[in-house]
């Protein structure tokens, strides 16, 4: 065979399989191409999508976790001045208490005064009575010895 007619019918394969992966392959393999494409750009987008969802999360959850805090610290102080304000109250009870206290040991010493006077008054009488009796020399009777330890008592 000769060199030219290897050639001519090399380059009419050729064609024929040049023209038949056109007709038949390429279509395909372009539609394949167009769909992985039009796949990849949507899943960046995506991805730039989820990006600034997240962001706004972020900023959403600081946010949050800001008013979280602030709410906290307002909580503890609300709870540092209930705790002063009791102990205040507690303070005042004790304070109150203690007056209270006080005023009854008053009262208190104050009766036994009164009585310490009466019983004093009592014993007077009755040594003044006695010094009576030995002054007048003579015994004086039950009545007017009630009489005069109640004048006496009233005297002093």
């Amino acid at each position: 065979m000769n060199l030219t007619a290897t050639l001519l019918i090399q380059s009419v394969v050729f064609l024929y399989f040049v023209w038949f992966c056109a007709k038949y392959i390429w279509p395909p393999l372009r539609t394949a191409m167009r769909e992985r494409q039009t796949a990849i750009a949507s899943g960046l987008a995506a991805a730039e999508e989820a990006d600034k969802r997240l962001a706004q999360a972020k900023s959403g959850a600081e946010a949050e976790l800001a008013k979280a805090k602030e709410e906290a610290a307002a909580i503890l102080e609300q709870a540092r001045q209930r705790a002063a304000q009791m102990v205040e109250s507690a303070k005042n009870e004790a304070r109150e208490e203690g007056e209270r206290l006080k005023e009854a040991a008053r009262s208190e010493i104050q009766q036994e005064i009164n009585r310490a006077k009466e019983s004093l008054r009592g014993q007077v009488a009755v040594l003044a009575v006695r010094g009576a009796e030995k002054v007048l020399g003579e015994s004086v009777d039950a009545t007017k010895h009630a009489q005069i330890l109640n004048r006496l008592a009233a005297e002093l």
